[in-house]
């Protein structure tokens, strides 16, 4: 196994780390962003006003982004492991 083989394995497994996390932390800014919004205009700064519907953000997102992000992580690892003669060389 040489070199440019062992970056390629590093490069799609980082690539796929991030397409991955991508959808949630998306949701997860923008979630943020309107929330901070909602609080500095309604003057509102209870904790449980911010995290609560963050915490509801993030699960709706998991709810609907979790069947593409098995998805795209078994056909990583299905390809991963198809390669595997590659890598044994």
């Amino acid at each position: 196994m040489n070199s440019q083989i062992v970056v390629d394995v590093i490069r799609q497994a980082l690539m796929t780390a991030f397409w991955l996390s991508l959808p949630l932390l998306a949701i997860g800014f923008i979630a943020g962003i309107v929330i901070s919004l909602l609080q500095i205009v309604t003057s509102v700064q209870d904790p449980a006003f911010g995290s609560v519907p963050r915490l509801v953000a993030f699960l709706a997102g998991i709810v609907l982004f979790l069947p593409w992000m098995l998805m795209r992580l078994c056909s990583y690892t299905i390809a991963l492991f198809g390669d595997f003669g590659r890598y044994a060389r």
